[in-house]
């Protein structure tokens, strides 16, 4: 076989394929130059390194382990379906479904939702940690976010600040 690691070849395959499709898109934005940098900067050498990084790891899958080691398990539909939810729960919440009446729930329910529901992904759930965790998230997003960056974008419930 000429895969010698499957697991290092397919991850590697996927960053490959990630990093491109990120590096592609960035081209529809203003790059920039150093100097001055377009919004499509950032995520443009971002998407070439995580690209080269994949062509690395997909070609020492194939170069480097003993053949037929490495093989991909059981898929974990588990974390998958719970992490995909968690995001896509997370944008529900913040920016609200208008066409099926979902309010905009804000920033600070946001972040709870999404870690409450990402924590379910795991083995083991202490629902004290989680709190713990998304409290030190919220109070993090809110500042950065908010206070440094001053994004405008709802942190409360709009019934609540009207």
């Amino acid at each position: 076989m000429l895969i010698k690691s499957e697991k290092d070849f397919f991850s590697g395959l996927m960053f490959t394929i990630v990093g491109g499709a990120f590096a592609f898109g960035a081209t529809t934005y203003n790059i920039g130059t150093g100097a001055r940098m377009g919004p499509g900067y950032f995520p443009l050498l971002l998407g070439i390194v995580l690209a080269i990084l994949g062509m690395i790891i997909t070609a020492q899958a194939l170069i480097s382990g003993r053949p037929g080691g490495d093989k991909i398990g059981a898929f974990a539909w588990r974390p998958l379906c719970f992490i995909i939810g968690a995001n896509l729960l997370f944008g529900v919440l913040l920016g609200g479904l208008p066409s099926i009446g979902v309010p905009a729930m804000g920033l600070i329910v946001a972040i709870y939702g999404l870690t409450l529901v990402a924590s379910l992904a795991g083995e083991r759930f202490n629902f004290k940690e989680v709190l713990i965790v998304a409290t030190v998230l919220a109070l993090m997003s809110y500042g950065a976010f908010i206070m440094l960056l001053k994004l405008q974008f709802p942190v409360w419930p709009t019934f609540i600040t009207g």
